[in-house]
């Protein structure tokens, strides 16, 4: 979600910022040749590209897309922002030749994060806008950047940095170097831009607000900032848009951000460690449209005046605290254009009054996942007709509900009721473009359904999840449509596949586990397959590991625990897995010596089998590995030694393993005396006694000798382990959310 808003806002802002129009200016023709050599020096993929490619002498030049002149000819604006740029911006660019140039957008480019930003930009002096932001650009933020004294826009965030590791960075100059000189700023965004000075990340606000005393709007998210904040930056009382995302504010009074910046439009505090219950101030923010407080930990309930004059209010998100109570009836009223509303993973609770969503036509997204509402839920939910998205899962809603209701949604793209008390009848439910439902995400899950609804026939979902039911017999051969991207059928009564069917290669994750499906595992994967996560945990399947598997070239997690599966391990499956869960089978033969260098996995359980040979040499390479299981087999060899030091779960019980633990470790806290007796007396290990003394987990990275004779280490030790099983549990919501995101994009791209 939050990538999309930031998007969002940066939309807006640029489309503020960067207006771009041509005038009936006759473009002056050196102008032209240094646009058409700009053109010819730019790398830009021309299938994607709907400016640069339309550039052509026959035109005049002013009227080129993305170009804006002034009364004499000279170019004054060049907004290439999306044009699937990828190189070509050098120092010595045509581009920095543009005298006059006054705003230039490069955002959402593609260089790839090899570039940095050219210091040929300090040769655009009238720059007053400029706007480099998501375009791949890394490395050092140049110093020329602060010698342009007439800017007022400032924007080199990027919102994707953490995915792909690589930052811009303020070292020389630092922050206060590259504001200094810059006091007619308006706007500066620097979201995921890596300040390095920890001084500066601590006094970041008296730097921004007594260099910047005019500042409109101010996004630092990602940044990795702390308070106090200064006297000073309490004085930027013009600010409209506030954006602090991920700083550490636990030092911060809540009340204050609602005292001093009443002329807020855009206020995100994302994960910002806030504490205590929401203040009466923030009826302050009268021009508040959008604010975003989810992950702190607020407490306390929702005063039913809480909005009461904040009639602009569009986003709402609260989601990720403490907030208890219930929701008064009239939390929403007079916000007619409230289209996002976000309370999920807090501890309300009670019914929902029956006239809360009364009058919120615009009202496009509802997620109340993970609260603890009771009750019925209000009919007035039904008659919301802009609403795309709905999550009531994981409440306490009861009876009987009539899923044919949402036929009076008819642009209601995601529906979520998992997880409640309810008896989701979908008798008379009909899909038909007349009045019927258009869904492209159903999760049905913990609903008491008894089959398979035949409305879902034909729907073309992308997510369709009805797990924890009691959904007998065949998976029919319909089901998987052709967008389909996943499929979660977990904890039925499932016991084959109907065929003929075909997994479509759009399919992403596949989750089959604990129900009763037998005999072979016989899976048509396309060639051009998606698959990413493939479960079939606790079947009865049996036969051999299919090769086919090897088709998912971007599977990240297999697992086919608790089955009968036989055989030996296809060694084309260790090529590009993160996760493999063989464990509890029937499987034979040596663990294939096949892991490629840059190998990239995390996860391997393989106990309960009757595999044998050695520990394969080439694990060395899994510099990821946290866990690993090979409990109860036959292996035999010697100690591991070379497995990662990334490893923090090691079983290796009930096997054959011999020899002693030499790898060379030294503990941080010297032993006392007489644990050095017992290391000498003890060199080689009864791995039947470590195994059972630890409750048949061996810790490995700081391995064995330290969890034996270092007693400081335990406590880490033990309270690692619970981090892995918390990230265990964890697993299932974030492959829900990735799955949720994924397909919201696709639905975008085919818009």
């Amino acid at each position: 979600m939050l990538p999309n808003l930031f998007f969002f806002i940066c939309v807006l802002t640029s489309s503020f910022i960067f207006t771009t129009h041509s005038y009936n200016n006759k473009c002056l023709l050196h102008q032209e040749i240094l646009l058409l050599q700009l053109r010819d020096e730019l790398i830009f993929d021309s299938s994607l590209s709907t400016k640069l490619v339309r550039w052509n002498e026959s035109d005049e030049c002013c009227k080129w897309r993305g170009v804006e002149c002034d009364a004499s000819g000279y170019v004054l604006s060049l907004q290439l922002d999306d044009e699937a740029i990828s190189g070509g911006v050098g120092d010595s660019s045509s581009l920095f030749r543009f005298e006059y140039l006054q705003k230039l957008n490069l955002a959402y480019n593609d260089f790839d994060y090899t570039d940095h930003i050219p210091k040929g930009i300090g040769n655009l002096t009238y720059l007053t806008h400029l706007n480099l932001s998501n375009a791949g650009f890394v490395g050092q933020v140049p110093a020329e950047i602060s010698s342009l004294k007439r800017l007022v826009s400032l924007d080199i965030s990027d919102y994707n940095c953490w995915t792909h590791g690589e930052f811009l960075s303020l070292e020389y100059p630092n922050l206060e170097m590259l504001v200094r000189n810059l006091t007619g700023l308006r706007v500066l965004y620097l979201d995921c831009v890596n300040i390095t000075s920890f001084h500066e990340r601590e006094k970041w606000s008296h730097i921004v607000s007594s260099h910047l005393p005019n500042l409109t709007a101010l996004s630092l998210n990602r940044c990795s900032l702390s308070g106090p904040l200064a006297r000073s930056f309490w004085k930027l009382h013009s600010l409209s848009i506030l954006r602090l995302d991920d700083a550490n504010l636990s030092t911060v009074a809540v009340p204050d951000f609602f005292i001093n910046f009443s002329s807020l439009n855009v206020l995100s505090l994302y994960n910002c460690s806030l504490k205590g219950s929401i203040p009466s101030t923030f009826a302050n923010l009268t021009k508040l449209i959008h604010v975003d407080l989810s992950y702190n930990d607020l407490t306390g309930s929702f005063p039913p005046t809480l909005f009461a004059n904040l009639t602009k209010l569009s986003h709402v998100d609260f989601s990720f605290n403490d907030m208890t109570g219930s929701l008064p009836s009239t939390l929403f009223a007079n916000l007619t254009k409230l289209s996002h509303v976000a309370l999920s993973y807090n501890s309300l609770t009670g019914s929902l009054p029956s006239t809360l969503f009364e009058g919120l036509s615009n009202l496009v997204n509802l997620d109340l996942y993970k609260n603890s509402f009771l009750g019925n839920i209000p009919q007035s939910l039904f008659a919301l007709p802009s609403l795309l998205e709905l999550d009531l899962s994981y409440n306490q809603f009861n009876d009987t509900f009539q899923l044919d209701n949402f036929r009076s949604l008819p642009n209601l793209t995601l529906l979520d009721l998992s997880g409640n008390s309810l008896s989701v009848d979908v008798g008379n439910v009909n899909s038909s473009s007349n009045g019927g439902l258009q869904l492209k995400q159903l999760y049905l899950a913990s609903c008491n359904l008894s089959h398979f609804p035949d409305f879902i026939k034909d729907l073309d979902l992308y997510i369709l999840d009805l797990s924890a039911n009691s959904i007998a017999g065949e998976i029919p051969s319909w089901i998987w449509g052709t967008q389909l991207m996943a499929l979660e059928l977990s904890f039925n009564l499932l016991t084959d596949f109907q065929k003929p069917y075909h997994i479509p290669a759009s399919l992403e994750d596949l989750l089959l586990d604990s129900n009763q499906l037998r005999g072979e595992l016989q899976l048509p994967i396309p060639l051009e397959s998606e698959l990413i996560y493939l479960s079939f945990v606790n079947n009865s399947l049996s036969g051999s590991i299919p090769t086919s598997l090897c088709n998912a070239t971007h599977l990240d997690y297999l697992t086919l625990s608790g089955n009968k599966l036989s055989g030996s391990i296809p060694p084309c499956l260790l090529e590009n897995i993160k996760g493999l869960g063989l464990n509890q089978n029937n499987i034979n033969g040596s663990i294939p010596d096949h892991f490629p260098s840059g190998c990239r996995l995390e996860m391997l359980l393989l106990n309960n089998n009757t595999m044998e040979g050695k520990i394969p040499k080439s694990l060395e390479h899994c510099k990821w590995l946290t866990t690993m299981d090979v409990g109860n087999n036959n292996i035999n060899d010697t100690f591991p030694c070379m497995l990662s030091s990334s490893l923090s779960v090691l079983v290796l019980h009930s096997n054959r393993f011999h020899g002693e633990v030499a790898c060379n470790m030294n503990c941080h806290t010297e032993p006392s005396p007489r644990e050095h007796e017992d290391v000498e007396e003890k060199t080689e290990i009864e791995w039947e006694y470590v195994s059972a003394a630890l409750g048949y987990v061996v810790g490995f990275g700081s391995i064995v000798w330290l969890l034996l004779f270092c007693r400081s280490f335990r406590h880490k030790y033990f309270g690692k382990i619970d981090e892995i099983i918390e990230e265990v549990l964890d697993r299932r919501d974030r492959r829900r959310r990735r799955a949720r995101m994924a397909a919201r994009n696709r639905a975008r791209r085919q818009q």
